[in-house]
């Protein structure tokens, strides 16, 4: 596998098999927060590499597409020939089958993966108030599924439609469920507070696609052909990144520089699993376990 190896489709990378072992890495609170590089995180990533790891990115976040998320990588100073990405975007996407639709409240990396699974997008009609009807497919039926992802302009309009949907048949889908995403200010609210909203307005549990669950836990092993080739997974969400370590039979590296705090990390509170290792950050793990 030689090349910039980030992909632009849902699809899985060919696995990595010049290297056994794998690395699997959070974004959000791990490399950066929001569109900040967390000190020594770009460093940690390449000196991975340079020990001869390969780096699978796995995120929850849906909000970019793969290009979107390069260009972020290569500014913060990641070297990318030995990095696969998976996003909960194109976990999503796997659940559902080419031909179909779906009303989609989320960001560009959830419609550039529903388009390479060659599913139709159906977009939230505009306003402020909703629409007697709700959005169509091409052909005039009602979608199929409601996908909700991170959505910069959810409001009462699109949450209305999304229930009305729903109501109609249509499957409920989340890109993910974290309720929080962090930024250098502090928490703001995630795809879950949003897909919450949905599912008790519809009252439709949803299918979740993004860690821990199946879907990208599938994407996962595809990439690193086997449980036992992750040497750790570093996160930092017990519930999420902790869980998926668990799926993986690897173990959990927690790092404090996310949504688990300082005090925090000894503990993995009622969703998650204790960490088998704890670090500041991303680059003291790396410092810890490869010095």
């Amino acid at each position: 596998m030689g090349g910039v190896a980030v992909r632009s489709s849902y699809r899985p990378a060919a696995v990595c098999q010049d290297d056994a072992v794998v690395w699997v890495v959070d974004l959000d609170g791990v490399v950066w927060r929001a569109a900040q590089p967390i000190a020594g995180s770009a460093e940690a990533l390449n000196r991975i590499q340079e020990a001869g790891r390969r780096v699978v990115l796995c995120t929850n976040n849906s909000t970019y597409t793969v290009a979107q998320y390069r260009r972020r990588l290569v500014d913060a100073g990641v070297k990318l020939d030995r990095v696969e990405l998976v996003t909960s975007a194109q976990a999503a996407a796997t659940l559902l089958a080419p031909g179909s639709s779906a009303l989609v409240l989320a960001g560009p990396g959830v419609v550039e993966a529903l388009r390479d699974r060659s599913v139709e997008v159906v977009e939230p009609a505009g306003g402020i108030e909703p629409p007697p009807i709700g959005p169509r497919a091409r052909d005039g039926r009602r979608p199929d599924a409601v996908v909700i992802g991170w959505d910069r302009a959810f409001d009462l309009a699109r949450l209305s439609q999304a229930q009305r949907a729903v109501h109609e048949g249509a499957r409920l889908i989340g890109t993910n469920e974290d309720a929080t995403f962090p930024t250098p200010d502090g928490l703001l609210p995630g795809t879950g507070a949003f897909l919450a909203a949905v599912e008790t307005a519809s009252g439709t549990r949803a299918e979740v696609a993004g860690k821990p669950h199946e879907p990208m836990v599938r994407l996962v092993r595809q990439l690193v052909a086997g449980d036992g080739n992750v040497e750790i997974v570093a996160g930092d969400r017990p519930a999420t990144d902790g869980q998926l370590a668990r799926a993986l039979n690897a173990p959990f590296g927690l790092v404090l520089s996310g949504v688990t705090g300082a005090g925090e990390g000894a503990g993995a509170g009622s969703s998650g699993v204790p960490a088998d290792r704890n670090a500041s950050d991303l680059a003291a793990l790396v410092a810890e376990l490869l010095d």
